[in-house]
């Protein structure tokens, strides 16, 4: 033990008070979610995409094989409608499947951008899983789907999904006129025929992808959280410069969380389009509420949140809300004024006034007003992202934060509280990302105080762009010996 450490067993504190455990490094769990693969890749892994017309379970499937519920699913057509990529295993074997919007021929306005994405993900697969409704048989657009497929000259496996019985696996044959090759009949729902069917696609794919994908490490992720309608996957497609995610003028376009590789300000970054957050998720209902699920998982599994905020209407309480959300789960966070093209003179008066009033407490927030519709400093991003991920990673050397907590107390005493005065005896950061302080005190702390203390941290450390956690450990009472 150090000489702090040596005095603070004398104080009345067990060792195990101030050892940086491994609950305190892991508190927030960060990471990626999802199945840990037993096995890294020596090289990018193959790729296979879902795709078919709108509402014959396509999503649905992809949960079966993933293993865990991650892509929406509601019984309704049109849910999913960007393409989504998720890491699946299968006997030891790594892959990845890609989820798709329904595709249909000739399409018109946002559906026509829901197809684009299914035929990108097409083009970059090396196997494809045609999806189609095995109860009510081929339709035109399955025709259609089939000739495309057919034109590519990449391995087509022809899924009949929802046959939840073998007396209706007869009623498949007629799907052999679509001309790709003998229909697998499945149950994606109910799980029925879908380990042979990934048997099928193993057998389908290379050992390493024909396409080269981005790395899963190495790149710093953000998250673009922000209200329905904000611009965010404007934001990603003039990032990516790639329409990598539908955009339309009704809100909610976007449900499940995209993923996509950027250049900014000279440096590759993994953005992550998330759906808008509309409501509490607890008074959310349907794909409403599983979309909510999706944004705060991709929050969590971020280093950095761009909340992005719409400049030209006043700062919501929904706005605040989900500025709460992001500060809550420990993320670097970074502020973007969308729609600054809109703002005029008299908005920017009000912004103002709006900025002070309802963003008082999240003062050291960097702040960017861009336009993701006429890209205006929009590369401006960059470094406020890297000053934020700096402050997050921040760590202060126990010396030098205890010679500044002594320098504290003596300028700035805690209040006196009933005839007693709570010292503050020792201090240390247990870890970073974000940063996180323990105060070992005499007693408990004002929560006013606790604040000053927090306030202060920033004004003479920086912590730019990350929240802070401080927690207070009160000496433990020693009981009289009898």
């Amino acid at each position: 033990m150090n000489p702090g450490e040596q005095e603070m067993v004398a104080h009345g504190f067990d060792e195990a008070d101030f050892e940086p455990a491994g609950d305190w490094l892991d508190a927030d769990g960060f990471g990626a979610p999802g199945l840990s693969l037993p096995d890294a890749p020596t090289g990018p892994v193959p790729v296979v995409a879902v795709v078919g017309r709108p509402n014959v379970g396509k999503s649905t499937l992809v949960n079966r094989i993933i293993g865990r519920r991650q892509a929406v699913v509601q019984d309704t057509p049109g849910v999913t409608r960007d393409r989504v990529a998720y890491d699946a295993n299968w006997n030891g074997r790594p892959f990845t499947v890609v989820d798709t919007g329904g595709w249909e021929p000739d399409a018109k306005g946002r559906a026509a951008a829901i197809a684009a994405q299914a035929e990108t993900a097409m083009q970059a697969a090396d196997a494809v899983l045609l999806v189609v409704d095995g109860v009510v048989g081929s339709t035109d657009t399955d025709e259609a789907a089939a000739r495309v497929l057919q034109r590519g000259g990449k391995p087509v496996i022809l899924v009949a999904n929802k046959v939840d019985s073998a007396r209706q696996e007869s009623d498949v044959a007629s799907l052999w006129s679509l001309g790709l090759g003998e229909p697998f009949p499945v149950s994606a729902l109910h799980g029925r025929g879908s380990g042979d069917l990934l048997d099928l696609v193993l057998a389908a794919l290379p050992e390493q992808t024909a396409v080269p994908q981005p790395s899963a490490g190495g790149p710093r992720r953000v998250a673009l959280v922000g209200r329905p309608n904000v611009g965010k996957s404007s934001l990603l497609n003039k990032l990516a410069k790639e329409e990598r995610s539908v955009v339309d003028d009704v809100a909610g376009t976007t449900v499940d969380p995209v993923d996509s590789m950027a250049q900014i300000g000279g440096e590759t970054w993994r953005l992550v389009d998330t759906a808008g957050l509309r409501k509490r998720v607890g008074n959310a209902s349907g794909t409403e509420f599983y979309a909510s699920l999706r944004t705060k998982g991709a929050i969590d599994a971020a280093e950095v949140a761009l909340v992005l905020l719409d400049a030209s209407e006043p700062i919501s309480e929904q706005d605040q809300r989900i500025l709460t959300k992001v500060v809550e789960s420990g993320r670097a966070l970074v502020i973007a004024f969308n729609k600054w093209d809109l703002v005029d003179d008299d908005r920017r008066y009000y912004l103002a006034r709006e900025i002070d009033r309802d963003l008082r407490r999240i003062t050291w927030a960097p702040r960017v007003n861009i336009s993701a519709l006429t890209g205006r400093a929009v590369d401006k991003l960059a470094p406020a992202l890297r000053t934020a991920l700096a402050g997050w990673e921040t760590r202060v050397p126990t010396g030098r934060l205890n010679q500044w907590v002594t320098e504290l107390v003596q300028a700035h005493p805690h209040p006196v509280r009933g005839g007693k005065q709570p010292r503050i005896l020792f201090a240390t950061q247990p870890g970073v990302c974000p940063p996180r302080f323990v105060l070992f005190t005499t007693g408990l702390l004002d929560a006013g105080y606790v604040r000053y203390v927090e306030r202060r941290l920033r004004e003479d450390f920086g912590f730019v762009g990350s929240p802070i956690q401080v927690s207070v450990r009160p000496r433990k009472r020693r009981e009289k010996k009898r």
